[in-house]
């Protein structure tokens, strides 16, 4: 399995929080949350269409609403496949940043 850039974990995490909720505007907000930037669309459907390739995401449409000029929201959940890129992602991390903390990096403390 290939590893996730760091763009696609944040987008998998956000997505998985959102449970049942996770449609476009919800996700940049909580990637906006996250990253404390804003995150374009083009950015996030451009991701979410990359993680929908990589069969990390599912995608379904809800019912079209009149105050969306008709069109239907996409809802986005995590595969199963998914899950497991985002289990091996926070292995390595656990892995990676074993031993370290906080404290350390902001008092030079080897």
């Amino acid at each position: 399995m290939k590893e996730l850039t760091k763009i696609e974990e944040i987008l998998l995490i956000s997505i998985w929080k959102l449970k049942d909720e996770a449609y476009g505007y919800k996700i940049r907000g909580q990637v906006k949350e996250i990253i404390k930037k804003d995150f374009t669309y083009g950015n996030l459907y451009s991701a979410l269409s990359q993680l929908t390739k990589k069969r990390y995401v599912t995608k379904r449409l809800g019912e079209s609403a009149p105050s969306r000029r008709g069109k239907a929201r996409i809802y986005y959940r995590i595969s199963p496949e998914g899950r497991e890129a985002l289990k091996t992602a926070l292995e390595i991390k656990e892995i990676l940043w074993g031993g370290v903390t906080r404290y350390a990096l902001e008092t030079d403390g080897q």
